[in-house]
């Protein structure tokens, strides 16, 4: 393993206001053997971007076939550590986080991990780069993977209404599915949109921060509100939905989703860094203190009662178990070929952010990738994309700090790093939606 470490910057003081240069980057990068890293195959056309939304052929991307056996799609030209080493500083230093972390993952090993900025302020410590951190919306992954395996079970169908298996639950429940609630078109009203619950950074310090909530007061917050729209109708990013969804869950299995996630998902696949918390408020093991900037000095936010975001965002993990899922989730071994077919038909109503069933398309330089992102908010944000081979992955956890309006565009620049080995000239359009 060699070990690259940038000793000429020091790590930056996240007090200062102005952007100074100097975030001390670690860099390690694991020589794969054999001609792992040049030449995977990649999505075929459809899937870059040439054909309409539509399902995902799961199938397609076999070895020797599709653009990618040419060296045109995703993962062109293996890991480019130093080009990764400098879209990692660019997050914080151009970004604004007080940190980040990130994994290339390719065949299931990695192939290079990085960190840039400081865990702690007080200290000057490193982040870890196999440090745990919210995944916020990421959650959903897991969340609609189990929706899909009891699917397969015969517990409850796509179609099948939230009335028949919440009955009461939310007002129109009979012409709302379970489909809908995965895939953003119910038209539900997003509970977080709510004054009580989206509170300014100083109101959530006072008041919100460790405020515990129930799944059915955050149902009854966003019940209170009329419909976005009417059911499958437009595309609208309700966490509401994955509320439903936890629910419908505990209500098909007799458990809280929780305990499927971790059974179904964390168990089977080994992940020991991932948890799914309902009301502990600090990050088990080695983590990166995350910031919230304001007037009077940085306040650390590491620490907060993580209930309102409940099964639409409650996760931790770090980027290898990120890794570690996807992997398997694409690859076929959490849900049949047909179930996964479903998970990656893009909602028509879903437009530029190309979702399906917790999980969405995005389009990098060099193709197209499936994943997810997530921000909680409070300066935690991450992003977990793979080709749809699942052969490269990539893993991002950053702890905002600064509002520089650069955020997602050092972030978009990372991921287009990484997919496509080198610095792109420009990165992705699309938004993201965690």
């Amino acid at each position: 393993m060699a070990e690259h470490r940038n000793g000429t910057r020091t790590a930056p003081d996240v007090r200062a206001r102005a952007g100074r240069r100097g975030p001390a980057v670690r860099v390690v990068a694991l020589a794969l053997a054999g001609a792992g890293l040049v030449g995977v195959t990649a999505p075929t056309a459809g899937a870059l971007g040439t054909g309409p939304a539509g399902a995902a052929a799961v199938g397609e991307a076999r070895p020797g076939t599709g653009p990618g056996a040419a060296g045109h799609g995703p993962h062109r030209g293996g890991v480019d550590a130093r080009a990764l080493n400098e879209a990692l500083e660019g997050v914080v230093e151009v970004g604004g986080a007080s940190s980040s972390l990130a994994r290339v993952s390719e065949y299931g090993r990695t192939a290079w991990k990085g960190t840039a900025g400081v865990g702690d302020v007080s200290t000057g410590v490193e982040p870890s780069a196999d440090g745990r951190f919210r995944i916020a919306s990421m959650t959903k992954t897991f969340v609609a993977t189990v929706v899909l395996q009891l699917v397969g079970e015969g517990r409850l169908g796509l179609d099948d209404s939230v009335e028949s298996l919440l009955p009461g639950a939310v007002p129109g429940g009979a012409s709302i599915t379970v489909r809908q609630l995965l895939n953003h078109t119910s038209g539900l009203f997003d509970y977080t949109e709510d004054p009580a619950v989206k509170l300014d950074p100083e109101t959530w310090l006072r008041e919100g921060r460790w405020r515990s909530w129930t799944p059915q007061q955050l149902l009854a917050v966003a019940n209170s509100h009329p419909p976005h729209s009417a059911p499958g109708t437009d595309w609208y990013y309700a966490n509401t939905n994955y509320l439903l969804a936890g629910m419908i869950v505990e209500r098909a299995t007799g458990h809280d989703w929780r305990r499927e996630v971790e059974r179904r998902i964390i168990d089977r696949l080994g992940l020991t860094g991932t948890s799914m918390p309902a009301h502990a408020t600090g990050i088990p093991g080695p983590h990166a203190h995350t910031y919230l900037d304001l007037p009077g000095g940085p306040v650390d936010v590491t620490e907060m009662e993580p209930s309102e975001m409940d099964a639409a965002g409650v996760g931790i993990s770090t980027t290898a178990d990120l890794s570690t899922f996807l992997r398997a989730l694409l690859g076929g071994r959490l849900l049949p070929a047909p179930l996964l077919t479903e998970m990656l038909t893009v909602a028509p109503a879903s437009g530029g952010a190309q979702y399906g069933l917790g999980i969405g398309r995005l389009t990098t330089p060099c193709g197209e990738v499936w994943g997810n992102n997530g921000s909680t908010g409070r300066g935690h944000n991450s992003a977990l994309y793979g080709t749809l081979d699942g052969r490269r992955l990539v893993a991002v956890s950053t702890n905002g700090y600064r509002d520089t309006g650069q955020g997602w565009v050092t972030s978009k620049k990372l991921l287009a790093t990484a997919f496509c080995g080198r610095q792109p000239a420009t990165a992705s359009n699309a938004t993201p939606t965690g």
